[in-house]
């Protein structure tokens, strides 16, 4: 029996943990416990939830993505320079007229979508390890950006002043009586039900937990891997590509700084939720609760003024506990 209790104790300290922190923010201010709060909360972890939605099935492929904060940057910078308002004086594109929104959308999912394919063509067919060709990536990404953003006349500077449309599309809301509900919150919840429908209903979700439980077992079995790990990558890409677009409008202003470190976010969000870095296992549901939790904390550690400094450490700790864990249950399997 105490062998049952201490084993569900350390399976679970993760989760207890997130919630002592959590209690400790509300009890220090009850005020943390609005609804405002909470849907600042949820729209602050809808960019997020899209990226880590994409790394959650290279995680459960067995690999990883360290270029997914970098092309999401990348991606938002494109979406911001040509969505800028047409008078404002300062535009990277002075005579470009005005754009119909998806148009932007279109060409972040496709950029996303090339470096996704990149990726993948890096794990699959030349047996690169992810961390190796996504560190790559990543360079990549930000030297574009750096490039793209750095233009005579004007310089390196913020891209801002956007069309309202734009602002609208990704800020808005809807007004249920004194409610305002964002709409960021039904985009994240589209794309996870989306996801989900991937992972649950169709021949690549299959293959996918297939692959990333015994890739052997998988090729074995007559699954094609190359064609199926190119897909998983190439839908994270584009998930990128959306969140990309959506996170230069909810932010306000894109920089070459814009989704550093975003994807340590993602994947210990991933983690957080349950999605094994040994393969073959995760959950779209455990993903967005492992995002929601992580952004909870965060912006509950900013709401009672604890140092940023402090918050790098606390979230290093949560990354360090959530593997330990995964690992701990693995070999328990084995």
């Amino acid at each position: 029996m105490k062998r049952k209790i201490s084993d569900l104790l350390l399976n679970y300290s993760l989760y207890i943990v997130l919630g002592i922190m959590i209690l400790a923010v509300i009890i220090h201010d009850p005020s943390f416990i609005s609804f405002k709060n909470i849907t600042n909360i949820l729209s602050q972890a809808s960019t997020r939830g899209i990226l880590a939605l994409g790394v959650a099935g290279l995680i459960v492929l067995q690999g990883t993505d360290l270029s997914a904060g970098r092309i999401l940057g990348l991606t938002a910078i494109i979406s911001a320079s040509l969505l800028q308002s047409v008078n404002y004086a300062s535009r990277m594109y002075p005579s470009l007229p005005q754009l119909p929104l998806f148009l932007p959308l279109i060409i972040a999912v496709i950029v996303g979508a090339i470096f996704g394919a990149i990726n993948g063509f890096g794990v699959s067919k030349l047996h690169l390890h992810a961390f190796i060709v996504t560190l790559g990536t990543q360079l990549i990404a930000y030297g574009l950006s750096a490039i793209y953003i750095d233009r005579p006349p004007l310089g390196a500077q913020p891209i801002a002043n956007f069309d309202e449309r734009y602002v609208d599309f990704v800020t808005g809301y809807f007004k249920v009586g004194n409610l305002e509900i964002p709409y960021l919150i039904f985009y994240l919840a589209i794309i996870a039900l989306i996801m989900w429908f991937i992972w649950n209903k169709t021949t690549l979700g299959k293959n996918m937990f297939a692959i990333g439980g015994n890739p052997e077992a998988a090729a074995v079995s007559g699954v094609n891997l190359f064609k199926n790990i190119m897909a998983i990558y190439i839908i994270s890409g584009i998930l990128y590509g959306i969140a990309g677009f959506l996170e230069a409008g909810r932010v306000g202003s894109a920089t070459s700084n814009t989704g550093i470190n975003y994807e340590l976010d993602a994947i210990s969000a991933c983690v957080v939720g349950g999605v094994s870095f040994s393969g073959g296992v995760g959950t779209i549901p455990g993903v967005i609760i492992g995002t929601i939790i992580l952004q909870f904390i965060n912006y509950g550690l900013n709401f009672v003024g604890i140092s940023p400094y402090y918050q790098y450490i606390i979230k290093g700790l949560i990354i360090i506990l959530a593997v330990s864990i995964d690992v701990r249950k693995y070999l328990v399997k084995k």
